[in-house]
């Protein structure tokens, strides 16, 4: 791998230039950071108190995210986790999400997101593919890490539950979770660590900075999954802080234009942030602006979906067909004000020109 980017020739055609508005330049600068842990401290310091993630009414701020995030990076290096090993995360959106990434990233170690929805076959496989040493897993999902777990390379297994940083109300969410809604499967993983155990036994603690290159492997991305097995893409600290360059040109095109710029500024994030799309636009895209990041773990309840979106209504909302289809099927939905809505971003595909009209 290399630091520089590719460059087109000066004399090839660049027609897409056409479209950009004005401020968007043809190439972006250099990103500011050598490597996304430097990019996560200094901007968790930076926005400090402000809410960074909320999710079923309780927040994580920024000074939060980077504390749980030094805690867990500190046991996995206790662990034995070092620069380069590969960690699984298999969560839908939750306050545990951003920490769990966090913390890997800052060991200089590689995230392996996993879609928890997976099948004992589809698990194993990724898990053996990108040699994971370690998966942190919500517990809702533990019984199909505890399928496979024998027959991957897993060392280490860490198991948190749904409430785990949402404090007292953390206890009735995890009771309800369990006992009401059956959403446990009971499982059975020797020797696993409660991330909740980790957070409060290693508060305070943070691992020695490890030397990370800019070429450096930050995240294998798995995809394809519908084509055949999924295959990983091997993206770089590099890739995503050029990512994240991007975006905030493009957004600051919006801001300026308007004369508006939000503060803190509403992302809506309902799609999963295992998914590349929500990753680098919600997850990184947001911490980088100092946003205010809306979680929702399950878009298909629409009803539930359109409560937190009344209760945050979002500056931002990244959104695919599918997702687009189902909200405007919602009467709750097709009345509320979108006078605060200043950007709808789709991807995963292209969005088909019938959805984008009916949307606009």
């Amino acid at each position: 791998m290399t630091t520089h980017a590719t460059r087109l020739r000066d004399d090839l055609p660049r027609p897409w230039l056409a479209s950009y508005p004005e401020g968007v330049p043809a190439e972006i600068p250099p990103p500011e950071f050598a490597s996304l842990a430097d990019f996560l401290r200094t901007r968790c310091a930076e926005h400090g108190a402000k809410p960074a993630f909320t999710c079923l009414g309780k927040s994580l701020s920024f000074t939060d995210l980077d504390r749980h995030s030094d805690a867990l990076a500190a046991w996995l290096r206790e662990r034995g986790f070092e620069k380069g090993d590969r960690i699984a995360v298999m969560m839908p959106n939750t306050l545990q999400y951003p920490v769990a990434i966090a913390a890997i990233l800052k060991i200089g170690a590689v995230v392996v997101n996993v879609n928890p929805l997976y099948t004992p076959p589809e698990l194993r496989h990724q898990l053996t593919d990108s040699g994971a040493k370690g998966i942190i897993v919500l517990e809702n999902f533990a019984h199909t890490v505890q399928e496979v777990a024998s027959v991957t390379p897993l060392e280490h297994i860490v198991v948190s539950a749904m409430g785990d940083l949402m404090g007292l109300k953390g206890h009735i969410v995890n009771l309800v979770l369990r006992k009401v809604k059956k959403a446990v499967p009971a499982y059975d993983l020797p020797g696993h660590a409660r991330l909740k155990g980790i957070l409060s036994g290693h508060a305070g603690k943070a691992s020695a900075a490890v030397p990370i290159a800019a070429d450096d492997l930050a995240f294998l991305q798995y995809t394809g999954g519908t084509t055949g097995v999924a295959k990983g893409a091997a993206l770089t600290h590099a890739n995503i802080l050029a990512n994240l360059v991007q975006m905030k040109l493009w957004l600051d095109v919006k801001f300026r234009v308007t004369g508006r710029r939000p503060d803190p500024v509403i992302y809506m994030c309902a799609l999963p942030l295992y998914h590349i799309f929500a990753l680098t636009v919600n997850c990184m895209g947001g911490i980088d602006v100092g946003a205010h990041n809306i979680l929702i773990p399950n878009p298909r309840d629409i009803p539930a979906f359109v409560k937190d979106w009344k209760a945050h209504p979002p500056h931002i909302f990244p959104a695919l067909n599918t997702l687009f289809i189902a909200m405007m099927a919602n009467e709750d939905f097709r009345r509320m004000d979108f006078s605060d809505l200043m950007i709808t971003i789709g991807g995963g595909m292209a969005v088909q020109r019938a959805v984008a009209e009916q949307w606009q």
